[in-house]
């Protein structure tokens, strides 16, 4: 089976979110072809694909526009093969921002006219060397929230991988299973 993550990252843990489901999959059997969705003249071929899983941050209610576009160029590709959305949002990280982080997901395929057989909400990570004052008074005050978390006080990754690993198995279970 050929699997390919098409991804974006803005920050850099989707980046690494992108990596572990390689390794995952590699590790299951699987081929593995990844594609950046920011390279916007790099061709992809979904031939000898099986299986797509997409994964994108959300930044101030969005996807990057480059992977949206993405969606929606290759929505037919997409729709002809089982695929995953892994959404990765901070929001996603409580279980009070889960509704809200959903709608990203939901507005984006309402943009896209594209929507994936599966989707998994994924909590992202704090990155806080490259923030201006604003950006962490955002993230301080309308992110974070009410959460005993400090900016301040450096990286920190929400990621739940566990999840993500079961969520991974399951997908590739339902491609032995047809």
């Amino acid at each position: 089976m050929t699997v390919l993550i098409a991804y974006a990252s803005l920050e850099g843990q989707t980046r690494k979110i992108a990596e572990f489901v390689r390794t995952v999959l590699r590790e299951a059997g699987a081929n593995v072809e990844m594609f950046d969705t920011s390279d916007r003249t790099a061709p992809v071929d979904f031939d000898p694909i099986d299986r797509v899983i997409l994964a994108a941050p959300v930044h101030e209610r969005r996807h990057p526009q480059t992977f949206e576009v993405f969606a929606a160029a290759h929505r037919a590709d997409l729709q002809a093969r089982p695929t995953l959305m892994l959404s990765v949002s901070l929001k996603a990280a409580f279980a009070e921002g889960c509704e809200e982080a959903q709608e990203y997901l939901t507005e984006m395929e309402m943009r896209t006219g594209y929507s994936a057989d599966q989707s998994l909400l994924v909590a992202g990570a704090v990155r806080t060397g490259g923030y201006e004052y604003f950006e962490t008074q955002i993230l301080r005050h309308v992110v974070l929230r009410d959460h005993a978390f400090d900016p301040h006080d450096g990286p920190h990754e929400f990621t739940d991988w566990q999840a993500l690993s079961q969520t991974l198995s399951g997908f590739l279970d339902s491609a032995k299973a047809v």
